[in-house]
């Protein structure tokens, strides 16, 4: 007889559902991380794990393995739990096999054993610009306005926003909050603000709090003393004329030669069109490559760059400890258990991505000997997969391994990424890669005359004559990510 009520078999639903490990989430954190962020995550595990000790520098090479194998004088249970490992023991290398996402969104297994290096402080343009101003004897008023002027400062050193609605806003903060003290004056003009602006205009760096590039050109003009020059009047007059390179049009307009205008445009060239840049945080740009390339005779050799890295072993003074039977019983025997097991994996963890980011490094080199012996140009198609599958590993471990790495070699320092790269097929049968390409665009331009640049199906023209197959079209947009301008706009007089 029905009696209306749902089916508790109805409001069942099987699924199956794999979820990461926490030695999932630090293994795939140590494979990614690189080496400054690495030796601070293994300095804060010394300092987390008593089972963890330094190798001296007088220790043999593999004694910071020792203890992977090594349980004979543990407490059976806490022996057996060495070897056998905790209970959420993954094998990190299968799982990324499967390209597993680790959690999905927003899922963290706890808090994290490492942190990013915190940035040294440096001074932006806002605080030199709050010092100059500072330094001024200025009442609160004109404080005030030129506060505000320079809160909308970008990091360019542009003023970003229009004089009617920095009037505007020093209004609004006038009107509200501020009745305790209201200003006697009265409302700020725009008059008042454009003088505050003028002020700020001869601070350093020069052209700064420009409205745009022709007045940070004219401000770095004024402050040179070069009012009454050709550069002047050229951005100050024919400032679109400059931008497009029509010298002739320029020359018969001043009287005078297309040289001259070629000229005074190099002299505008000089100038800074972002003068704020200069104070931007370079924080980014330092970089500690974690792998070396030497040539050591006549064959390329890697070895790891690691020398700043602290070396790991299992602590013996916490050994003996955990080796007294008696000691140790219900949660003791279960937290020395956990500790162990953890020092023992970070150790294999450790030596697994050394290990891994040589392999890999061994087959680059192997793969682009002729960019070690012969330059860029010689750089052949790399990808993910074929590293992978030299390897044996997935495209996501070696895509984590490579990201954010640097190499140290003979011809610089380069990202592990910049050897990655689709390329073409030349009439020879060789193969060049894409950097390669533009590697041969940027010399093709570097040696054209420059009375008579090359234009994009010149230089098309003179690939496929060198045995590169290769459209018009994508030189041009190798040419425009090299930051190289149009035939037109590179000719000089």
């Amino acid at each position: 007889m029905a009696t209306g009520r749902p089916s508790l078999a109805a409001g069942l639903h099987l699924r199956q559902e794999q979820k990461a490990q926490p030695r999932l989430y630090q293994a795939m954190d140590l494979l990614h991380m690189p080496l400054l962020d690495l030796q601070g995550h293994l300095r804060q595990a010394l300092v987390d794990n008593p089972f963890l000790d330094l190798v001296e520098p007088g220790d043999e090479p593999d004694d910071a393995a020792d203890g992977l194998s090594d349980a004979d004088d543990l407490p059976d249970a806490l022996a057996e739990d060495a070897e056998d490992g905790p209970a959420d023991e993954v094998d990190w290398e299968d799982v990324l096999l499967d390209d597993f996402d680790a959690g999905g969104p927003g899922e963290e297994y706890g808090d994290r054993e490492y942190y990013a290096p915190a940035a040294v402080a440096t001074r932006s343009l806002w605080d030199h610009l709050h010092e100059q101003l500072n330094l001024l004897r200025l009442g609160e008023r004109e404080l005030r306005i030129g506060e505000e002027i320079i809160g909308n400062v970008d990091r360019d050193g542009f003023l970003t926003c229009p004089l009617d609605r920095i009037v505007e806003a020093l209004e609004e903060r006038r009107e509200e909050g501020l009745e305790d003290r209201r200003d006697a004056a009265g409302a700020v003009s725009r008059e008042e603000v454009e003088e505050m602006l003028a002020r700020i205009q001869s601070f350093e760096p020069s052209g700064v709090a420009a409205r745009d590039l022709r007045e940070t050109l004219l401000l770095q003009l004024r402050d040179r003393g070069r009012e009454a020059s050709l550069a002047w009047r050229i951005v100050d007059g024919h400032f679109d004329d400059l931008a497009n390179r029509r010298w002739p049009e320029l020359a018969e307009e001043f009287g005078i030669t297309p040289g001259e205008v070629q000229a005074a445009a190099d002299e505008i060239a000089k100038l800074d069109p972002k003068p704020g840049l200069r104070y931007a945080d370079a924080s980014d740009s330092y970089v500690i490559p974690d792998l070396t390339v030497e040539k050591v005779d006549g064959r390329y050799r890697v070895s790891h760059a690691d020398t700043s890295l602290p070396r790991l072993k299992l602590s013996p003074v916490y050994r003996d400890i955990a080796a007294d039977r008696a000691r140790f019983r219900g949660e003791n025997k279960a937290f020395i258990s956990e500790r162990l097991n953890s020092a023992r994996w970070l150790i294999q963890a450790i030596e697994q991505r050394r290990q891994t980011m040589l392999r890999v490094m061994d087959f680059i080199v192997e793969r682009q000997h002729d960019f070690f012996e012969k330059g860029v140009e010689h750089l052949r198609p790399l990808t993910l997969r074929d590293v992978a599958k030299h390897i044996e590993m997935h495209e996501s471990t070696v895509s984590r391994v490579t990201n954010g790495k640097y190499v140290q070699t003979p011809r610089g320092l380069y990202p592990l990424k910049f050897f990655f790269s689709g390329g073409y097929s030349t009439l020879a049968g060789e193969d060049v890669s894409a950097e390669g390409v533009r590697a041969r665009i940027r010399k093709l331009v570097a040696g054209e005359d420059p009375t008579a640049p090359l234009s994009d199906h010149e230089i098309t023209a003179r690939l496929q004559k060198a045995g590169v197959r290769i459209a018009r079209r994508t030189v041009a947009k190798y040419r425009d990510q090299l930051g190289i301008l149009p035939a037109r706009l590179r000719r000089r007089v």
